[in-house]
């Protein structure tokens, strides 16, 4: 098999975002995520990478079971930074992976510092942590936009927002709104209309997990998200009366 080095990029990314739960019970979703490993560790040029990912997969039955797995995506991700270094420079960036809690804010944080008008967060589950951990990282006198799921509206989240507003007042615009039951089905970030990222996790969960994914969505798939989400947007309900 052969790819491009932008599809090789691209495809390590997606493995990346939708890797399994390696140290648990092996499943045949499992099996198959481990054999695309191989065959795109071998394309990005790495036998002895190839060979430890061989050994850390024979293994993963094993007592060692959780260091293996934490192998196998360590070996995935030094694929992923090679591609990236052969991958045109408007894919480069595409990916950005967090090990730890910090990792994740920091790639927040590198995302909303890009926003020069408005930044909107979209996330069913949002709770205050998505305004007093990630919305309070954009840039000063950019718009704020928050959208969540009606059904799961947190108290927290209102209380936040009041807090919020009598903090800054218009000097950091923010507006929460609740879609309706279902119709929010992603976690994401989207800047300025134009760029969207997607997070493998809740925001209010990227503090508790040790693994997650960031990844900007191609442009045309990107404009037709972010149309959705406008749309999704115009017809939710503000979380604060006016």
């Amino acid at each position: 098999m052969s790819l491009s080095p932008e599809a090789l990029y691209w495809q390590l990314g997606n493995l990346l975002a939708e890797i399994p739960e390696l140290a648990g019970p092996p499943t045949p979703e499992t099996n198959q995520w481990i054999e695309r490993a191989f065959e795109l560790v071998e394309l990005a040029g790495g036998l002895a990478d190839k060979i430890q990912l061989r050994v850390a997969t024979e293994n993963l039955d094993g007592m060692l079971r959780a260091r293996n797995a934490q192998t196998i995506r360590a070996i995935v991700q030094r694929a992923l930074a090679k591609a990236e270094l052969n991958a045109p420079p408007e894919s480069q960036g595409a990916f950005i992976v967090a090990n730890t809690a910090f990792d994740a804010f920091a790639a927040v944080r590198k995302v909303l510092a890009t926003a020069e008008a408005e930044v909107l967060l979209v996330d069913r589950n949002a709770d205050a942590k998505a305004l007093t951990d990630f919305a309070v990282l954009a840039p000063d006198r950019v718009v704020v936009r928050v959208l969540a799921d009606r059904a799961t509206r947190k108290i927290s989240l209102q209380s936040a927002t009041q807090r919020w507003v009598r903090q800054f007042g218009g000097a950091r615009p923010l507006f929460v709104r609740l879609a309706a039951t279902g119709t929010v089905r992603d976690t994401l970030i989207l800047v300025d209309g134009a760029k969207a990222w997607a997070l493998g996790q809740s925001f209010g969960r990227l503090a508790k997990v040790d693994y997650t994914t960031l990844v900007r969505i191609p442009a045309e798939a990107a404009s037709s998200l972010i149309a959705a989400y406008a749309a999704t947007w115009d017809a939710a309900d503000p979380l604060l009366e006016s």
